[in-house]
């Protein structure tokens, strides 16, 4: 008998990715592809599900042409969080979805918010963590005031991972773990916080284990009856893609955003850190920021050049370096500031593409470490080495960046697709043929390069950061008045 194969699929902020492994490791195949994302100032971000679902339905197509097929076993989604779909009863979207960048709710939840007090949000959800443009409430009260029809009409309000399993398989669940900022520490939706909201209840889809079977694949299509596990949130597959799942470890994850992550079972109730409710034996503190491989994105749009390019060339960085916050769509983790904006300090005539792209990739590092730093307190933890991966990070010099910034060395995991390679450790998880996570996760992650800070840069990052966090401070009144 062939070894068993699993699936998994990342549904991201801009692309599915798709991998098919042997349950040792060897990738057998592997499926990339983006899709638009609509932006229309000064907010407003938003995705059509039926791109997700065509390209989804592309992957699968493709890896069941293949003779490796008939030895897969499971299958496993993941995908971005607070990024929502209203849809109904027949699972056919009512109005694109609401990515999580969008910040057109942040009134609504800054009205929420404001009704609760801080001693009953830990009491409901185990941490301060606010209600803001991107939460499930937020969105649905939003939703609710600037269309009643639609909010009329919704059966269910989903996250992109949930839209899928019910289109593949048609069971509507979601996990506890996804449900960001909904649920109670004994993983049951906290209904207190909940019921704020009239109706938000009955929209919310029932809760099921990550590692449970949420259904069967559609008869009639690719890999028909075989089981597609629950799964989690994106940041957690990648978490697990990464190698990270025991007690003190932490990863840097660099995508559209840059999410950082910390492991320990002490939990202190630092604001703006997001605490999850322990599940399998991890208790992850996680700090998601707006705009990491967005700004060079952004920045490179703006020269005419590719990204990589950009990021390749990039110049030294010098005390006289300019300094860039890459607050561009607002801030999360740990500022949680909708008003933030980026900016550039410290410009001179010779600047140039290199010596902004160096900024760049700076100031995305110099919120990251802020994050990690909010992490650290949260978790009672200082790592060591920080696990590292995603498409920001195929960056030979921006990992060294990172490195000096931090003052930490940073392993970088061979692949970039983790949350992809996450889901595929789930399912073989979920249908018993890998053991536990934490044994999966090590056995079957390779590290691809170690980067170690430089003396003489992190010294200089230390001082740059410090004028930074008081560049941020002095910039806030001054942006507030710009909106």
């Amino acid at each position: 008998m062939d070894e068993a194969a699993l699936i998994g699929i990342d549904v991201g902020t801009t692309s599915v990715k798709a991998v098919m492994f042997t349950a040792n490791g060897h990738r057998l195949a592997e499926f990339a592809a983006s899709y638009p994302t609509i932006r229309h100032p000064p907010d407003r971000v938003e995705q059509d599900p039926e791109d997700w679902h065509r390209l989804v339905s592309s992957a699968l197509a493709g890896f069941a042409a293949r003779a490796e097929a008939r030895s897969v076993r499971a299958i496993c989604l993941t995908s971005q969080v607070n990024t929502h779909v209203f849809v109904d009863r027949e699972l056919r979207p009512l109005h694109p979805a609401i990515v999580w960048q969008d910040g057109r709710a942040a009134a609504a939840g800054a009205r929420l918010d404001a009704t609760i007090p801080v001693e009953d949000k830990i009491a409901w959800i185990g941490a301060p963590i606010p209600l803001d443009a991107s939460h499930a409430l937020s969105r649905m009260a939003w939703m609710k005031a600037a269309h009643p029809a639609i909010w009329k009409a919704a059966a269910h309000v989903m996250l992109p991972r949930d839209f899928l399993l019910a289109r593949l398989t048609g069971a509507v669940v979601t996990d506890p773990i996804s449900a960001v900022g909904l649920v109670s520490p004994d993983l049951t939706y906290a209904r207190s916080l909940i019921a704020l909201l009239p109706g938000a209840a009955k929209r919310l889809p029932p809760l099921q284990d990550p590692l449970s079977i949420a259904g069967r694949m559609r008869q009639g299509g690719p890999f028909a009856g075989i089981p597609v596990i629950t799964g989690l949130m994106d940041a957690w597959a990648s978490l697990l893609g990464l190698g990270v799942a025991s007690e003190g470890q932490a990863m840097y994850l660099s995508g559209t955003s840059e999410v950082l992550g910390l492991i320990s079972p002490r939990i202190t109730n630092e604001p703006g850190v997001i605490t999850f409710p322990p599940w399998a034996g991890i208790t992850l503190h996680a700090g998601p920021t707006q705009a990491g491989g967005a700004s060079l994105d952004w920045v490179a749009r703006l020269l005419g050049q590719e990204p990589g390019a950009l990021a390749r060339d990039a110049a030294g960085i010098t005390a006289q370096s300019p300094l860039f916050l890459p607050h561009l769509q607002g801030e999360r983790a740990p500022l949680w500031d909708p008003s933030a904006r980026g900016a550039f300090a410290g410009l001179t005539g010779a600047c140039g593409p290199a010596e902004i792209a160096a900024a760049v990739m700076e100031g995305v590092a110099f919120s990251a470490r802020l994050a990690m730093e909010a992490l650290q307190r949260s978790a009672g933890v200082i790592p060591s080495q920080i696990q590292t991966g995603g498409g920001g990070a195929a960056s030979d010099r921006w990992s060294q960046i990172r490195a000096d910034v931090f003052g930490r060395t940073f392993l970088r995991v061979a692949g970039r697709d983790p949350g992809a390679t996450g889901a595929a450790l789930m399912a073989g998880v979920g249908v018993g043929i890998l053991p536990d996570l934490a044994q999966a996760a090590t056995a079957m992650i390779r590290t691809d390069r170690v980067f170690t800070p430089d003396g003489a840069a992190r010294a200089l990052a230390d001082d740059r950061f410090a004028i930074w966090q008081r560049l941020y401070q002095q910039l806030r009144p001054i942006n507030a008045a710009l909106i």
